[in-house]
């Protein structure tokens, strides 16, 4: 059962686009058209404006926190072509560092997992992808993988930093050792595609097809070390598609069609233990989804806007 614990007037001016807790959920912020970036503190259901973040010249698209072991910090990307990360010092924001190497709106961000360093990658309708890497004293190092996607790069998700099937068989020092930094991007070319580090360069190492529109979104999920990995992708064709790979059977992607839906599915997202996926749409809707013991994906919980919740 989903229903509204709390509406927060974020006193925006403009259509906001994205809004993301903070990893202990004290902590939201939010972005809007109005080229702003709003921090509130949350807390007993009410909240606090604590900053207004300004340094974007156009709309913000989207926002991510980074793992609280580098503080709070956060990136943000936006139309201005301009990636800004900024983080809290003293109780002030800052704007840390400014990255503007790409010609064309950036339209995503995602912070690696933090196991393995402070990296971030952004992805941009110029059609290339960013990588960058954080090397202490705020320095600050960007690897571009140019024409990643036809058209434009909508999304970008790294894939967590946990080595597939080590609930089952514990991996060992060198598996642990040599473990392969990956993420998964998708594009207006209808594709997803999977990039993996291969000693300092990103290689394209495997290309999903199976949407006939815009992917709009892509989410790696979470693992507790089972050997199966998904990815679930959604597209302008209304569909959501949930990829897997299980390395017990030679790790190849196959696809399975969640749902088709009566609208655009513009977002897609994991709950942290990877076994709920929260899909939403142009229809206004959130919904929740469980998949069976089959191997199907049921509908556990859905909601429209300004309603206090329904399951199916």
């Amino acid at each position: 059962m989903v229903s509204v614990i709390n509406t927060i007037d974020t006193l925006h001016e403009d259509m906001i686009h994205d809004a993301q807790m903070d990893y202990y959920g004290l902590h939201l912020a939010t972005c809007s058209s109005d080229r702003s970036i709003r921090i509130f503190e949350v807390k007993n259901g009410t909240q606090r404006l604590l900053s207004t973040l300004q340094g974007h010249d156009g709309p913000v698209w989207q926002i991510a926190w980074a793992h609280p072991k580098y503080g709070k910090m956060l990136a943000s990307c936006s139309y201005d072509r301009k990636v800004i990360i900024w983080k809290e010092q003293d109780g002030q924001w800052i704007k840390l560092y400014e990255y503007a190497d790409h010609d064309s709106s950036v339209n995503s961000v995602c912070w690696a997992p933090h196991e393995l360093g402070l990296i971030l990658a952004c992805g941009s309708s110029d059609g290339s992808i960013s990588v960058i890497k954080h090397h202490g004293e705020n320095q600050w190092e960007a690897t571009k993988i140019n024409n990643a996607h036809t058209g434009g790069c909508n999304a970008v998700s790294w894939a967590p930093a946990v080595v597939p099937g080590s609930l089952i068989e514990p991996p060992s020092q060198n598996q642990q050792n040599t473990f392969v930094k990956k993420f998964c991007s998708a594009g207006c070319d209808n594709l997803i595609k999977v990039w993996s580090d291969k000693d300092g360069r990103w290689e394209e190492v495997e290309k999903l097809q199976a949407h006939t529109d815009w992917v709009r979104d892509c989410a790696w999920a979470p693992s507790i070390g089972l050997p199966c990995s998904k990815i679930a992708s959604c597209s302008q064709d209304r569909q959501v598609i949930i990829w897997t790979s299980d390395e017990s059977t030679g790790g190849q992607w196959t696809s399975k069609t969640l749902n088709e839906f009566d609208d655009v599915v513009w977002h897609v997202s994991w709950s942290l233990t990877g076994d709920i996926l929260a899909v939403s749409g142009g229809n206004n809707k959130v919904s929740l989804w469980k998949e069976k013991l089959n191997g199907d994906w049921t509908i556990v919980s859905d909601i429209g806007k300004g309603q206090p919740g329904s399951t199916e």
